[in-house]
C-alpha cells in the first residue's frame, strides 16, 4: 500500500472526512464501514470486513441489536447454559465430523 499523508480537520462532533486517497487506498466508498485501531499512541485506519453478507442475518442482528440497546425482548441467558457454553469455548470444532443420530432441519 502507497505511504499517503493526507490531514482532516476535526468537527465540533468529533467527526472528519475521510480525504479521498485514503478512501481510494483502503477501497471505501459510500456506505462502506472502516475500523479505528488506537495502537501505541497512534491510530490505524483500516477497511471493516463485513461480517455477514447475507441481508436476513443482517436484520435479525439489527433487530436484536436494537432490542438490547432498548432494552426489549432480552433476559440474561440461563445460568446453567452460560456455564456449559464458557465451559465448551475454545475446544476444537470439525465441521466435517459426521453426526450422530437424526437431525431434523
Amino acid at each position: 500500500m502507497p505511504e499517503i499523508h493526507e490531514v482532516a480537520t476535526l468537527t465540533s462532533k468529533g467527526q472528519i472526512t475521510l480525504p479521498k486517497s485514503i478512501r481510494q487506498a483502503l477501497g471505501v466508498t459510500t456506505g462502506g464501514k472502516v475500523a479505528f485501531d488506537l495502537r501505541h499512541g497512534e491510530v490505524v485506519v483500516t477497511r471493516a470486513e463485513t461480517e455477514h453478507e447475507d441481508p436476513a442475518i443482517s436484520a435479525f442482528l439489527g433487530l436484536l441489536e436494537a432490542g438490547i440497546r432498548l432494552g426489549r425482548h432480552t433476559q440474561p441467558l440461563p445460568e446453567d447454559l452460560a456455564r456449559a457454553l464458557l465451559a465448551n469455548a475454545g475446544h476444537p470444532v470439525n465441521l466435517d465430523e459426521e453426526i450422530d443420530g437424526e437431525v431434523a432441519l
